[in-house]
């Protein structure tokens, strides 16, 4: 991920056309559970007649992590299981390839983020990865929030019968968010959240 400024071509070397000029790029990441959905909201039937959802019962659960910019560019993994240190080690060495200037990655300050082998990752990329985190209890500045009500409010829409349904429904919503830059890009228009697209 990289953040692509094109300079004047008139400034540059006559008929060169715009020169891309590459730096680092700001990512916020995060992780969030996906829990089998409460049935809510409104149905219909016809007319003297009760709605009625059926539902297994069952409860399930699904984690995700995401990071994106405010270029547009949008990554994620999907885990089945506790998000420990070692999983986002590797959802972190998914990301640094994809990489052509340094890395400045905004987190919260889950214990995950912080532990020992995440920090001895980030010292390996030898400057590639810079980690910043945000101040506790202030979700609302990270972009990454609203990737997560909208994965949520997307999957909560349909009838999750089993933990395959769930995975599919998610899977789905981000690799639609992954295909629109633009709605990417709208995640930073909040007041709170435009530090991380300058």
């Amino acid at each position: 991920m990289s953040i692509v400024r094109y300079s004047n071509p008139r400034a540059n070397h006559g008929d060169s056309g715009a020169e891309v000029l590459v730096q680092g790029a700001s990512v916020c990441a995060d992780v969030a559970m996906l829990d089998s959905p409460k049935r809510k909201g409104t149905t219909w039937a016809p007319q003297g007649s009760t709605p009625v959802m059926e539902v297994t019962g069952k409860r399930f659960s699904l984690n995700m992590i995401s990071a994106l910019c405010a270029q547009g560019e949008f990554r994620f993994m999907v885990h089945e299981g506790a998000v420990t240190a070692i999983v986002f080690r590797e959802f972190l060495s998914r990301l640094m390839p994809g990489a052509s200037g340094p890395v400045f990655l905004v987190l919260d300050g889950h214990p995950v983020h912080k532990a020992r082998l995440v920090q001895e990752f980030v010292k390996a990329q030898k400057g590639r990865l810079k980690l910043f985190y945000l101040p506790p209890y202030s979700p609302h500045q990270n972009p990454d929030e609203q990737v997560w009500a909208h994965v949520k409010r997307s999957v909560s829409r349909r009838l999750v019968q089993s933990k395959d349904d769930m995975k599919r429904l998610a899977i789905g919503a981000l690799r639609r968010i992954q295909k629109l830059p633009a709605l990417v890009k709208s995640f930073f228009r909040n007041p709170e959240c435009q530090y991380a697209s300058m």
